[in-house]
């Protein structure tokens, strides 16, 4: 009644219902019996993660369904099993083969279910991992007395939150409605420790910068200062500003490119122990390296430039006289 009556309401596309909601903690998971295949050794035996949902939790959530039917209130307990797979269920076992039409048996269950759908992949515990093989059952076949609502909707999630909670104290006032929350909120929350700890890298990779700059602005102020006298022959033999500046950034650009490359290497190093904190980057991304170098070099180039440009102001008359 409660999911009928809130795909009825307006501002929602759909509503439906999950026993275990992705990126929450909550998943199950359990063995499956093929039928046809023999069965295997109880550490060898398929297994896959599996939860349990209404006909219009695929829509709710935008799981493309890929091949098949959805659930339809028609499978009922009365009704022949029926269970809908994941793409990467279908890809491990039923590489070569079409999977709808076949029969598994779940591994709690006595009774093989035939597979109707196969639907998109979706990242159940962690964005840092694969999609792992899954399989959801009809809720009207599998009854649980612990579900979550799913609301897709038309414009601004949280305006709906306050028609849910009136739609569910209509049915029965002494229902609590707790833990609303939008899946952007679910999303942060799942990388919310991944984002602390990237941010203390940030930081300290931005600190490693700065005193990068400030060792190679000291570097190129002593190197000024004690190439004073050669830059103030330059200039007397008729070097053009623009050659000295050119001289000074391009010892400044010898020191960071040589910088570049020895952390490259101790970059690529690393990695293997920084890619649990990656979400959608490879350990080896080569448009980071390159554009992390690119930033390096400007970073040195712009620490060059005030002793740089401070030699093209030497006076060659002081310089030597100084000497």
């Amino acid at each position: 009644q409660l999911l009928e009556r809130l795909n009825n309401s307006p501002g929602v596309i759909a509503a439906g219902a999950v026993l275990s909601l992705p990126l929450t903690g909550a998943e199950e998971s359990t063995n499956l019996f093929i039928e046809g295949r023999p069965k295997l050794p109880a550490e060898q035996r398929a297994e896959a993660d599996y939860t349990v949902v209404t006909p219009a939790y695929f829509r709710a959530l935008a799981i493309p369904l890929l091949k098949g039917r959805p659930f339809t209130d028609h499978d009922s307990k009365d009704a022949p099993g029926v269970i809908i797979i994941n793409e990467a269920l279908a890809r491990r076992y039923w590489p070569n083969e079409e999977p709808l039409g076949k029969r598994l048996t779940v591994g709690f269950e006595k009774s093989p279910r035939e597979i109707v759908a196969v639907v998109g992949s979706v990242k159940q515990s962690t964005l840092s991992a694969d999609a792992r093989p899954a399989m959801y059952l009809p809720q009207l076949q599998l009854p649980t007395g612990s579900m979550s609502i799913v609301i897709r909707t038309a414009g601004d999630p949280l305006s709906v939150a306050a028609l849910a909670r009136s739609q569910v104290h209509s049915l029965d006032q002494a229902i609590p409605v707790t833990n609303i929350r939008t899946m952007d909120e679910i999303f942060s929350a799942s990388v919310a420790q991944q984002r602390f700890s990237m941010l203390l890298v940030g930081l300290f990779g931005a600190l490693a910068v700065v005193l990068a700059a400030i060792g190679i602005y000291g570097v190129m102020g002593y190197t000024v200062t004690q190439r004073k006298h050669e830059i103030a022959v330059r200039m007397a033999l008729g070097a053009k500003t623009g050659q000295v500046l050119k001289l000074i950034l391009k010892d400044g650009l010898v020191l960071a490119s040589l910088g570049v490359v020895i952390g490259l290497v101790g970059a690529f190093a690393m990695t293997r122990l920084l890619s649990s904190l990656l979400f959608e980057v490879k350990p080896n991304d080569a448009q980071t390296f390159a554009m992390v170098s690119v930033l390096l070099i400007f970073v040195a180039l712009l620490a060059c430039f005030i002793p740089a440009r401070r030699a093209t102001k030497v006076d060659p008359l002081v310089a030597l006289r100084y000497e």
